[in-house]
């Protein structure tokens, strides 16, 4: 929600502004100022919020929000992260009724578990909540278009944006949202197979230069076309997942390798028509530094998921591990995920042959 100073720092401000009626005749004597607190609601409005955030739960800054206009107002202009995943129902009423307290949101998810989300909501965030920088509406099926045409007009400092499942959306309506939140830095379109096309990746190759992630999993009518206009559009692209779209080829693959130095995860999970040639641009990759070094671990892939990719062979695959000793096929890792590729059983990471390196490697990952 908002940062609180330690709790031993919150007990001697609270302690110091609990003056006892003998403590308020002294200073009263002495003609100094006499600080009262007969009640939680005189409660300081900076201190107020400090005590919510160290409590951490966002049920508590809600019941708080509604004791008087006071917190009300406090709360609103002091909180900045909200989320709703403990509402099991009426999640829907229950943030058209908060929209307009909490006006200074940057971050709010509203993942569920079963639907409850409607465009209204949606629509009451982007009439107040003109800060917001991350947004999380997953599996939220019962939105339309109007959501993010919405979210395009009232919140156009987006940063980061879940919408994975939703799968009403258009591509129109995600081209437009493209055109309006163009500072869009991680996007999840995962099972929003209207939104996700060619198309629609065209235009966030044009608008979304500063892109770094993107989720295009099970979007089965992605091609070789869109994504060839990412890597060449998003060049900051670290973390993509293709996982499922089965239209993608080599192409796509060689793409992102030359045209995103600082890719760090790829996902092709059921990609069946990758081949060697796409392992091999991508062993063939390399991120130079200003003085022309390049370090593996740090800069190369991380994470490759090419399970069911069943036309890689051995020799493919392992260039791509030699080449990234950040990939590992170990248990204690897993980075390099060849599960359902019987032929691939041979690949190794370096860890096999080099028990030692096992420890900073291992501190890499975390570090990333």
């Amino acid at each position: 929600m908002v940062s609180g100073r330690p709790n031993g720092e919150l007990d001697a401000w609270f302690r110091s502004l609990m003056v006892t009626s003998s403590s308020e005749k002294g200073q009263a004597g002495s003609g100094g100022p006499v600080p009262t607190l007969s009640g939680w609601k005189d409660l300081p409005m900076e201190l107020l919020v400090r005590i919510i955030s160290t409590v951490g739960d966002d049920r508590m800054v809600i019941v708080a929000s509604g004791v008087c206009t006071g917190w009300r107002d406090a709360l609103g202009w002091g909180v900045t992260n909200l989320s709703l995943t403990w509402c099991k129902q009426s999640m829907n009423n229950l943030m058209i009724s908060l929209a307009h307290k909490f006006t200074k949101l940057q971050v709010l998810t509203l993942r569920q578990n079963k639907p409850q989300l409607e465009d209204s909501a949606v629509e009451a965030v982007a009439n107040y909540c003109h800060d917001l920088r991350e947004l999380d509406l997953s599996r939220s099926f019962g939105l339309s278009d109007r959501s993010l045409y919405a979210l395009a007009h009232g919140c156009p400092r987006l940063t980061r944006l879940n919408i994975s499942g939703c799968s009403n959306f258009s591509d129109t309506a995600l081209i437009y949202l493209t055109c309006r939140c163009k500072n869009l830095k991680c996007l999840n379109l995962c099972g929003c197979v209207k939104a996700a096309t060619d198309r629609a990746l065209q235009a966030i190759s044009q608008n979304c230069g500063q892109l770094q992630s993107l989720n295009l999993g099970w979007c089965d009518d992605v091609t070789d076309k869109g994504v060839t206009s990412l890597a060449s559009g998003c060049p900051d692209l670290r973390a993509v997942d293709l996982c499922g779209c089965v239209l993608i080829t080599d192409e796509s693959v060689v793409a992102l390798a030359n045209g995103c130095p600082h890719l760090r995860s790829l996902g092709l999970y059921y990609c069946q028509n990758i081949t060697d040639r796409a392992m091999y641009s991508l062993a063939n990759s390399r991120v130079k530094s200003k003085h022309g070094r390049w370090d593996a671990v740090k800069d190369g892939l991380a994470n490759l998921n090419i399970s069911q990719c069943t036309a890689l062979t051995p020799p493919a695959v392992q260039a791509v591990c030699d080449s990234f000793p950040a990939l590992h096929t170990c248990s204690e890792r897993h980075s390099l995920i060849i599960s359902g590729c019987l032929s691939l059983t041979s690949v190794h990471c370096a860890c096999a042959l080099h028990p030692h390196r096992a420890g900073s490697a291992l501190m890499a990952n975390h570090a990333y």
